[in-house]
């Protein structure tokens, strides 16, 4: 341990005790999970322990040409972004040397080069880093397995960003399958922002319930500071862009040496980064853009600038919310609510990426109601609250791609894998007729389509093994490796030149060539749509449309929802409420204040029709569910059509016949009792599974891409291809079990079955208040937007909706 000492004091540093901690529970053999906030260096804490293991015992030394040592791989560090990959794989290097380790660290993503890809696939290098998805890719080939004989560890970093979604039910099957090959395998998941530790460590290593948990550093001082508007100063009631507050950004942003910003959604990162330019004092050289639809290209530069201090501002995504390392980073925006605690904080994480250090992040509000999430977020802070991640059961869809993958790998007894994957925590309940509907459909399709040979994909040979055969299916398997679904997307390139990036087909298949559009940080103009790519050239001068990609709303996580009730049912002297006094005044002299121990709901005549107001402040999602069933629920009692639109803090029904608002009735509206049934009546059910049904049919291999070459498939195929095989397996093939996942997922993951019921719970044990409105209010009137924006109208809906906060302003003498 001297020698690892030794090197963190040349670098001023000092082993901390949880770092110790790591290390002696790695070097006796044992496997866990090590919680510690970001910037705490877990890093170190974790890969201490391999390196430890490599100084008193060494592999055995392989020679190959020149009685050079062939490298083996020993550590598999797995990430959950390939900005992370790339950060991690250099953060892991700068020990080597001066220990006097010739290990070689490779990367194996998506964005990783050819030189890269086939040093990894043939296991040349001692410590890999990759993504969930590269290593099922690699666990496909049956070679594999020979070649990570010398593995002694896997590291999963960033647990928490997999532990909820099928990205982790992949990792989760095939760590088993590691763990089943290699039984000395020692297995480390690493987290920094989680509020169930137990239940990710039990899901990681399912096997091992007293595997040990540590605690590192204690959690970072972290400090909110909120971008308020001037006293009095005119400031949106409805909005996301927030780009009213530019003139302040910008100062902010040129009082430091190098900051980041980050947006919710990639669509506002463009028009904020396009906003910058328009008025970047410096070079714009010094201003750069990142998230996950530009090229790799273009993102490394980006990474790139960071690190070597080139950079004075990136306009950033969640793309660079994780673990990346940016010790130059003085300083990191947030443009709108963070929608979750655990985001704010690896956000604010990013900047002074230094063990030791505090964490600050400054808040920009797009519009008033924000400063209450701040003010909430800052409340969360100070009580340690984080929202927990849950884990996925039984998605058999992952499972099916699995079992392909492990008949490429070499082949699989039926018995001996339905064991092995009963041993994780994911599959623990599978039952034996939902296994034999996997071996049915990745044989054949399953019943209805045993007839048609594209469906063929495995075959159990006469020793009871099933494997592939045919070449062409394992390269369409290979090449569809992974769980992340989107809509169909298109290349778009210099006409001249290099890649960009990608928007989603529908975006562009709505342009003409001419047409501008701002994408990467550049304007464009379309020059030519060709084979799923759009050729562009710059553009100059004028103004162009920006993409807007789909499911780029985060909602409001149910933690900061019940922190924001908690503040607004007693509001403290936070900067934030103190500027938002007058608003809140307002609220409750038309009304009174929404809060934690009772339930608002407002009601008001306008000449367009009645609205009817509710604030459960259980995000979006949930908030949408509950309006369905109430609508549904009140149609049941009288002949009525409602239509309904939600935001994060409440949703709005507006009957097309006006109706008596009672509190008995609004409570028996509400009730959760019949939820499910309720839900299936008020709900097209049918048409929401046949949306995740796309998804679940490409994840599973029932609909594969096109062969390298072959001209890639737009979404409108696969809408086609997905929609005629939902509804032969609705005629023929009923219980088949993607049939099944899909309407459970709609129900558990769209709709979030439990979160509603628990919001209707809630919204029953509070007092309920019933109030006529003489206008619209600061709560009431972004969901009248919200409304309108679903309206026909030769008038846009941003004109619209300013026309009226002008009136209402006027009105109250706002």
């Amino acid at each position: 341990m001297a020698r690892l000492v030794a090197w963190f004091a040349s670098r001023g540093w000092a082993p901390l005790p949880f770092q110790k901690t790591m290390w002696r529970h790695y070097l006796a053999g044992a496997s866990g999970l090590l919680h510690t906030p970001t910037g705490s260096g877990k890093t170190l804490a974790m890969f201490g322990g391999p390196l430890l293991q490599a100084l008193s015992d060494p592999p055995p030394r392989i020679a190959g040409r020149g009685g050079r040592r062939v490298p083996a791989l020993q550590v598999l560090w797995i990430t959950p972004l390939r900005a992370l990959a790339a950060d991690t794989a250099r953060a892991l290097r700068e020990p080597l040397s001066a220990l006097g380790l010739d290990w070689q660290v490779g990367l194996r993503t998506g964005d990783a080069s050819a030189r890269d890809k086939r040093l990894a696939r043939e296991g040349r290098v001692d410590v890999l880093v990759t993504t969930p998805e590269s290593l099922a890719l690699l666990l496909s080939y049956p070679d594999t397995m020979a070649r990570l004989q010398q593995l002694r560890c896997v590291v999963v970093d960033e647990w928490h960003e997999l532990l909820g979604n099928k990205r982790g039910v992949l990792l989760q099957l095939n760590l088993r399958r590691l763990r089943d090959a290699l039984p000395a395998l020692q297995v480390w998941g690493l987290s920094a922002t989680l509020g169930n530790l137990d239940e990710a460590r039990q899901v990681l290593l399912p096997d091992q319930p007293d595997a040990p948990q540590v605690s590192g550093a204690r959690p970072r001082q972290m400090t909110l500071e909120t971008l308020l508007p001037a006293h009095g100063e005119r400031f949106p009631w409805a909005g996301h862009l927030g780009l009213s507050q530019l003139q302040r950004v910008l100062e902010r942003l040129l009082s430091a040496r190098s900051s980041l910003l980050f947006t919710n959604t990639r669509a506002q990162a463009e028009l904020w980064h396009q906003a910058l330019t328009a008025v970047w004092p410096e070079e714009l050289a010094t201003l750069a853009l990142h998230h996950g639809s530009l090229d790799p290209a273009l993102r490394r530069d980006a990474e790139e600038g960071l690190r070597e201090g080139r950079l004075r501002c990136v306009v950033a995504t969640s793309s660079l919310d994780l673990g990346v390392d940016f010790p130059a980073v003085d300083q990191v925006l947030q443009v709108g609510s963070p929608k979750g605690i655990a985001r704010l904080l690896q956000r604010a994480g990013r900047a002074r990426h230094r063990p030791g250090e505090s964490g600050h992040i400054i808040c920009v509000p797009s519009h008033a109601l924000e400063l209450v999430e701040y003010a909430a977020a800052r409340r969360s802070l100070a009580e340690g609250v984080i929202e927990a991640r849950r884990p996925l059961q039984l998605s058999l869809d992952v499972l099916a791609q699995h079992c392909v993958s492990c008949a490429l790998g070499g082949g699989f007894d039926a018995d001996a894998l339905f064991a092995q994957v009963r041993r994780t925590h994911a599959f623990a309940s599978l039952e034996m007729t939902q296994w034999e509907g996997v071996l049915a459909f990745i044989v054949q399709g399953g019943r209805a389509l045993a007839q048609y040979p594209d469906f063929h994909r495995v075959v159990r040979d006469d020793d009871g093994v099933y494997r592939v055969h045919d070449r062409r299916v394992a390269l369409r398997h290979r090449l569809s490796i992974g769980t992340i679904t989107s809509d169909g997307s298109v290349t778009v390139q210099f006409l001249r030149g290099g890649r960009l990036g990608a928007v989603e087909e529908q975006f562009v298949g709505r342009l003409r060539p001419g047409d501008r559009f701002q994408f990467a940080g550049r304007l464009l103009e379309l020059v030519r749509l060709e084979q799923m790519t759009a050729y562009v050239r710059l553009a100059r001068g004028g103004e162009g449309v920006v993409p807007r990609w789909q499911g780029g709303r985060l909602p409001l996580s149910d933690a900061l929802g019940r922190e924001m009730e908690a503040v607004l049912e007693t509001p403290g002297e936070s900067a934030e409420l103190r500027w938002l006094a007058p608003l809140l005044q307002l609220q409750a002299r038309l009304s009174v204040l929404p809060g934690s121990s009772r339930l608002l709901v407002e009601t008001l005549l306008r000449r367009e029709g009645q609205y009817l107001f509710v604030y459960p402040f259980a995000g979006r999602q949930v908030n949408e569910g509950i309006a369905a069933l109430m609508a549904m629920r009140w149609t049941r009692l009288q002949t009525n059509t409602f239509a309904y639109a939600a935001n994060d803090y409440g949703f709005v029904l507006a009957p097309a016949h006006a109706v008596a608002v009672e509190p008995a009735l609004i409570r028996r509206l509400l009730q959760p009792g019949s939820l499910f049934e309720d839900l299936r009546d008020s709900l097209n059910l049918g048409e929401l599974a046949r949306r995740q049904f796309r998804d679940i049919a490409r994840v599973s291999g029932m609909l594969v891409p096109a062969l390298p070459g072959r001209t890639p498939r737009s979404l409108r195929q696969l809408q086609a291809s997905s929609g005629l095989l939902y509804d032969v397996l609705r005629q023929h093939d009923p219980d088949h079990i993607l049939l099944t996942l899909a309407e459970h997922e709609v129900l558990h993951s769209q709709l979030d079955l439990g979160a509603l019921a628990a919001a209707l719970q809630r919204c029953q044990a509070r007092a309920l208040h019933v109030q006529a409105l003489g206008s619209l209010g600061p709560f009431s009137f972004p969901l009248w937007a919200e409304r309108m924006r679903g309206q026909l109208s030769n008038e846009d809906w941003k004109t619209r909706v300013l026309r009226a906060a002008q009136q209402l302003e006027k009105r109250h003498g706002q």
